[in-house]
């Protein structure tokens, strides 16, 4: 199996990027297509120790800065290391690709190159949050900031087969983001989508939840509008910051607790990697047809060698497979 990365994107240049992704080929035994201009990736190789992984690096001159208008981007810039590693997903010659850099452009790359799965309007951008359980699918994560209710049905349904083949929940349970558990609380996109969701086939619908529901693992997938979606994200990166901060400053007030942090370091180790948003690697885009997961723009090399990982699992799963004769089931059963 082999995953193709644009090389170039994310905060942090080809440096961070491809050492992390490098480690992450090692790790979970797959090739590497590096895109992005060949001069810099291939200066970012001769910096670490490639031994033992397979790696192919493909010219891709273009640049999509973090700030360029993702549609005037991709049809400008159509050697850019994005639009190429799609390119190779959809010629397939990589199982999936994997990007930090412009997540609108990816998006509008994937849908312009890959397609949409049939049964799909629009594709969502799901992450597993960690939650008192393990962790909780959440989707959608800013791909779809104005969804129809249908929309949020289909998110249901494509994070119910994600659930089920790549994260290994039984019959997942499926839950609705909203500021109340009652049916008639929350804006009319809620409400509509709830009543969609009382009768959709192929879900286990639970009802509401409220945002301290996600950590509490009350359902396994949470579904939203991308706005909200987004906002809950960021907000639990941020929580997660502060609670390793203030533990930090804690356990290093006092003599006293620096000698206790001694001891319960590895206690302490376990607790921060279950909190780290690097941990999870990146955000599957569920909908495309093809396995494309979009990291977090300022992704250090833990985060980019896990975001391998993303997409190693889901080629091997197959969900993008599954979700499509999935919802072919389904509309087949509605008509």
């Amino acid at each position: 199996m082999r995953v193709a990365v644009d090389a170039v994107g994310g905060d942090h240049g080809p440096d961070v990027i491809v050492a992390g992704v490098v480690a992450g080929a090692r790790r979970f035994g797959v090739d590497l297509l590096l895109t992005g201009p060949e001069a810099e990736v291939r200066r970012a190789l001769s910096r670490i120790d490639t031994s033992g992984v397979k790696i192919e690096v493909r010219d891709a001159p273009d640049l999509i800065a973090m700030d360029e208008s993702p549609a005037q981007a991709v049809r400008r810039k159509t050697r850019s290391g994005i639009a190429i590693a799609l390119e190779a997903v959809k010629k397939g010659e990589a199982g999936g690709m994997v990007s930090a850099g412009n997540s609108g452009a990816v998006m509008a790359s994937a849908l312009m190159q890959l397609g949409r799965i049939p049964g799909v309007d629009r594709p969502a951008i799901a992450s597993p949050l960690p939650s008192m359980n393990g962790y909780s699918l959440v989707l959608d994560l800013g791909a779809v900031t104005d969804p129809r209710p249908q929309s949020l049905v289909q998110f249901a349904q494509m994070g119910s087969v994600y659930a089920e083949r790549v994260m290994g929940v039984a019959h997942p349970t499926v839950g609705l983001l909203s500021n109340g558990e009652e049916a008639t609380k929350g804006n009319a996109l809620v409400q509509e989508a709830h009543a969609l969701l009382a009768v959709a086939p192929g879900i286990r619908f639970h009802g509401n939840v409220e945002g301290r529901d996600i950590p509490r693992g009350i359902v396994d997938v949470v579904v939203t509008d991308g706005f909200t979606g987004n906002v809950a994200l960021k907000t639990a990166e941020g929580a997660a910051a502060l609670v390793a901060e203030v533990m930090r400053e804690e356990l290093t007030s006092s003599l006293l607790t620096k000698l206790a942090a001694g001891l319960l370091k590895p206690a302490f180790r376990r607790v921060k990697k279950r909190i780290d948003y690097s941990e999870t690697g990146g955000a599957l885009l569920l909908g495309t047809n093809g396995v494309v997961v979009i990291a977090h723009g300022r992704s250090n090399v833990t985060a980019m060698e896990n975001a391998v990982g993303v997409a190693a699992r889901a080629c091997q799963s197959g969900v993008t497979e599954a979700i499509a004769a999935a919802l072919l089931v389904l509309s087949t059963d509605v008509a």
